[in-house]
């Protein structure tokens, strides 16, 4: 009994990070009735009126940005505010990715290490994240957030700049669905909106740059190139561009309509990255980039198998020999792509809850960039926690906490160090360590 009357009462969320801004209230006289005021009724307005003077409407009207570059000057700092040259030089930093060879006791060992306290958990961008990644840099934990109206959040752990650490900007006008660092320049953190911009955030010019522009829609992108350099970009018409920045211009190289539903995710070969890995309704395709048509393009491999959509697929970090998807059927699914064979055989099907409504983003299992063969993924149960498997299915560890109250739906690890974020609908960011 007490252990479900616990588990029924959520903790108070954390007031760290982002301040609520005061709201003025307008002081009204008080209200009186016109029968005591001795007036007579007033004639009632017929419904396509009052329908015609107010229109309902259920969204706010959004403006996207302008096209070109946009100064980084935070929304939660007074006007000429500089950035911090601390953060400059943690971009800067020298970075490497780091391969890992350990076994599954002492990985465990090590996801058993990662803890999380009070001040791991930090208000970062204003609503629902949809995305988020770890800044490669190994001297301090510094990751950016993405929220559902287009507002892009950096939290440096212990930094004592903004709130909290905390720096919050507004690039784009719509949910923020995908964004990753480059590899090679540390500085730039890419970030694909539903708004149709693709945007790169450069720290050392304190701009966000204009990559690539349609009119909306844009969901998914992944770099085609070791330099970063070439980018994959998905959207939600079925089509994927290949952008190249080296080009002037904010267009794309060449466009390829693949399927006419969504293309939800795009994963590019980490060893021969000709191939890409495309969710497409409920099929993932794997397509070479070389051989891409306008229409009808022909994949090399069909990852068959998923009952319902498909919200991800991903190869994995090191070798490409699996993929991993994430499918609304309730299942994460293994495959065998060691070779390219027509239809990769099913290694495992992991049964998962994946219904977490309107009001959440969509879970998504994503590997361990630092383990070939394990991979994170948030969960539904209670008490809430994020949960991290073998590709065999077995699960290896449960990250539960009392500081984890809510449904952690976007997760990723550290590309270097024992870290793991989890980011919630409130805009909440989560941080194991150790």
């Amino acid at each position: 009994a007490r252990e479900d009357l616990h588990q029924t009462i959520r903790p108070k969320p954390s007031q760290r990070g982002l301040r609520s801004q005061p709201v003025l209230k307008e002081v009204l006289p008080p209200r009186k009735s016109l029968r005591l005021q001795n007036k007579p009724a007033e004639k009632m307005t017929p419904l396509k009126e009052f329908t015609a003077l107010f229109p309902h409407d259920d969204m706010p009207r959004v403006f996207k940005k302008p096209s070109g570059p946009l100064l980084m000057n935070p929304l939660n700092q007074d006007e000429g505010f500089n950035l911090p040259p601390q953060l400059l030089e943690l971009c800067s930093e020298d970075t490497k990715e780091r391969k890992r060879n350990l076994d599954l006791k002492e990985y465990i060992s090590a996801l058993k290490s990662m803890k999380i306290t009070e001040d791991n958990v930090v208000k970062v961008v204003k609503d629902r994240v949809f995305s988020a990644a770890f800044h490669p840099c190994s001297s301090s934990l510094l990751l950016a957030a993405g929220d559902k109206w287009g507002k892009v959040g950096l939290w440096n752990l212990g930094a004592e700049w903004g709130d909290d650490g905390v720096l919050l900007f507004e690039p784009h006008s719509r949910p923020v669905g995908c964004m990753a660092f480059s590899r090679v320049h540390p500085t730039q953190l890419f970030s694909a909106s539903y708004d149709g911009s693709l945007r790169c955030m450069d720290v050392e010019k304190a701009v966000f740059d204009d990559v690539y522009d349609i009119d909306d829609g844009l969901k998914t992108f992944a770099f085609m190139s070791h330099d970063c350099s070439t980018l994959l970009v998905g959207s939600w018409f079925g089509e994927v561009a290949i952008v190249d920045r080296r080009t002037p211009g904010n267009s794309h190289e060449s466009l390829h309509s693949l399927n006419p539903k969504a293309v939800r995710s795009v994963s590019v070969h980490p060893l021969q990255m000709q191939y890409f890995a495309a969710a497409e309704g409920r099929t993932v395709s794997i397509y070479d980039s070389r051989y891409l048509k306008k229409t009808k393009s022909k994949a090399v491999s069909h990852l068959h198998g998923h009952a319902l959509a498909i919200t991800s697929a991903y190869f994995s970090p090191w070798t490409g020999n699996r993929v991993l998807t994430s499918c609304m059927d309730n299942h994460i699914r293994v495959y065998d792509t060691s070779s390219l064979t027509a239809e990769p055989p099913l290694l495992k099907s992991i049964s998962h809850d994946m219904h977490t409504g309107r009001w959440l983003s969509k879970i998504s299992a994503v590997w361990d960039p630092k383990q070939e063969d394990c991979f994170v993924v948030g969960s539904m149960k209670r008490p809430r926690r994020v949960e991290v498997f073998h590709e065999s299915g077995r699960l290896l560890h449960s990250f539960m906490d009392e500081h984890v109250g809510t449904v952690l739906s976007v997760t990723a690890f550290h590309p270097t160090r024992n870290a793991l974020l989890g980011g919630n609908s409130s805009g909440r960011m989560h941080v194991f360590y150790s």
